[in-house]
């Protein structure tokens, strides 16, 4: 069953409406599963460091936010196993009304575009995508049939967005601002060995993240 409609926010750890860029974000989910922090991320240094694998330009640290800019489809890999089972928060944000705010989950770690068609090694999640006209949550290949889409919710300019995404078994659930966005179920769900790992990634227009928070459940 796919679900592509903001669903009305009925439960969730903190009462949230969106914040803007200046404001401190709030972590939030409308699902109550409680998990263990395993890794925590606030870019509050000057560099990316060991625990980032870059696989091209356009990733930097400044004022304490990850900034990607024409990145191009080369993810910005965080080195850490996922648990199959996993809740990923963190913040976001585009500069300009094009939106297409895009990470990747359940990848391999390495892998990178060499063409245009870029098929990813995970999911793809993507936030107003295609100029802003589409979101999306893809099963490796953004442009193909395994995925499932919304045009429901647009990217405000400098606006910042809450993400959480969670995953358990084969359903792997996408919320907004503490609203559910869309769910992907998959029935032969990507995990285990190089099926595991996160990365920012991104297109031609610039994006920030921040407080990354990763769970496992």
């Amino acid at each position: 069953m796919v679900k592509s409609a903001i669903a009305p926010l009925s439960v969730a750890l903190l009462s949230v409406t969106a914040v803007s860029c200046e404001e401190q974000p709030r972590l939030y989910s409308t699902r109550a599963t409680q998990g263990e922090v395993i890794f925590r991320e606030e870019f509050d240094r000057a560099e990316l460091g060991e625990r980032w694998h870059a696989t091209g330009e356009g990733a930097r640290i400044e004022n304490g936010l990850l900034i990607v800019d024409g990145i191009r489809n080369h993810p910005l890999w965080l080195e850490l196993d996922l648990p199959d089972d996993v809740r990923i928060e963190f913040d976001a944000w585009a500069t300009t009304e094009e939106g297409d705010l895009k990470v990747e989950v359940f990848g391999d770690g390495v892998s990178f575009a060499t063409s245009p068609n870029y098929i990813a090694s995970g999911y793809v999640v993507i936030f107003g995508g295609w100029n802003n006209t589409l979101s999306a949550l893809v099963r490796k290949n953004e442009h193909g049939r395994q995925r499932v889409t919304t045009s429901d919710l647009k990217v405000q300019p400098d606006k910042r967005y809450h993400f959480v995404l969670t995953r358990t078994g084969g359903e792997l659930h996408w919320e907004v601002n503490g609203a559910e966005l869309l769910v992907y179920e998959d029935d032969q769900p990507l995990r285990g060995e190089g099926q595991n790992r996160f990365a920012f990634s991104g297109w031609e227009t610039q994006a920030h993240f921040d407080n990354l928070v990763i769970e496992a459940l």
